[in-house]
């Protein structure tokens, strides 16, 4: 096969990137390793600042969005029994919408098969080769056929386990990381939410009550990293959430059936530059963040349309400046958002290696936000986006 942008990866950053791209009458072929199933099934964040909302009306595919998703305006902070409320538009000027990544998957896949446009699934790029020339190549495995997709440019939008980054030589990339000694154990449960999205800093541990609609709530406690989800019961759960949510009557959260539990381990990863040769690298392929500030399908979206509008200048006119530019014009975003997800991590998070003077700081500097319009601003800005990007 032969098509301009070969885009390793269906999640959020390759998919938005396929369709900004088909936007400006620029072929892509997207290459998925695993089954459609499989991708419309992930659980991940469902926290969309307004960029991302914006790019999906620009699109004109908001429409399920605009019907099932919720207009969030407050986030909560407690702490010692207390809670700071954060009120989004009045701090900002601006709201967050929750919506389900794995609706926005849905969408987008629906629609760009709707479209006709090429979406592989069960294709697994097994190598990049040519990266440093002007026709690169990914060859890719499927059906037991070996095959190859020359394009002109390469996109890794593959995660951070994928081949992308990896086939750029050694030594071209330089890497960060921050790893974390606790695991945050998720679940759903058929339950109606709290009223906002609310964080927790008890001294048994973090805890978040967030919402996935009006009857489906997402939940999380802070776990040890080694701990499995099959080691918490149902009562077990709710009994702890209730205790570190300060619900000791148990009259504010609500009960219901737990469908799906999971674990995730905490960690922060950036890598740069974002590209090398004809590769360029987006969303989880190129950095993690820490799942507090609800970041991760925010910058995959903010890191492709930096990326589309580059490759349409290119396609377009030949012109290989925003290619050279893109992650100039990205890495400072990626940073201010991890360090915005780090220290809202540390803030909120119980810490075994913090000694009774650390602690003691921690909720000096909660004292600090509830006292201060000031700090409850910085938060609240940087919680409902970090991104100017424009498409």
């Amino acid at each position: 096969m032969r098509t301009q942008v070969g885009i390793v990866g269906a999640g959020p950053a390759g998919l938005f990137l396929a369709h900004l791209l088909a936007r400006r009458g620029i072929e892509a072929v997207v290459l998925e390793a695993r089954s459609r199933a499989h991708v419309e099934a992930r659980v991940r964040a469902g926290v969309l600042e307004a960029g991302t909302v914006d790019t999906l009306a620009n699109l004109g595919l908001d429409g399920r969005m605009r019907r099932e998703g919720m207009v969030d305006n407050g986030l909560d902070m407690r702490f010692r029994g207390r809670t700071i409320h954060l009120d989004l538009p009045a701090l900002t000027g601006r709201s967050v919408m929750i919506y389900g990544q794995l609706e926005v998957v849905k969408d987008l896949i629906a629609a760009r098969l709707e479209a006709g446009a090429p979406l592989v699934f069960e294709a697994e790029v097994t190598r990049l080769e040519g990266l440093d020339g002007a026709r690169p190549r990914i060859h890719y495995r499927q059906g037991g056929i070996d095959r190859v997709l020359e394009c002109d440019l390469v996109a890794g939008c593959d995660g951070f386990h994928g081949v992308s980054r990896a086939a750029v030589p050694e030594g071209v990339i330089e890497t960060y990381s921050r790893a974390y000694d606790f695991s945050w154990l998720g679940v759903l449960a058929h339950a109606a939410p709290i009223t906002d999205m609310t964080y927790s800093n008890h001294d048994r541990g973090f805890a978040l009550c967030s919402r996935r609609s009006m009857t489906i709530s997402r939940l999380y406690l802070q776990v040890p990293a080694s701990d499995e989800p099959a080691n918490w019961s149902d009562a077990r759960f709710w009994d702890e959430l209730h205790t570190r949510m300060f619900d000791a009557d148990r009259s504010e959260i609500q009960e219901g059936e737990i469908f799906q539990r999971d674990v995730a381990r905490l960690r922060a990863y950036i890598a740069q530059p974002m590209q090398y040769g004809s590769l360029f690298l987006a969303g989880d392929a190129v950095h993690i963040v820490p799942p507090a500030g609800a970041k991760g399908l925010n910058m995959a979206v903010a890191d492709v349309r930096v990326l589309a509008r580059a490759m349409g200048d290119f396609f377009s006119t030949g012109s290989r400046k925003g290619l050279e530019r893109y992650t100039a014009d990205c890495i400072d975003r990626v940073w201010k958002t991890i360090r915005f997800s780090i220290s809202l991590t540390d803030l909120l998070h119980v810490f075994d290696h913090h000694t009774p003077f650390q602690r003691g700081l921690q909720m000096a500097e909660l004292e600090h936000v509830a006292s201060s319009v000031t700090a409850q601003k910085m938060i609240a800005e940087q919680y409902v986006g970090l991104s100017s990007v424009s498409d």
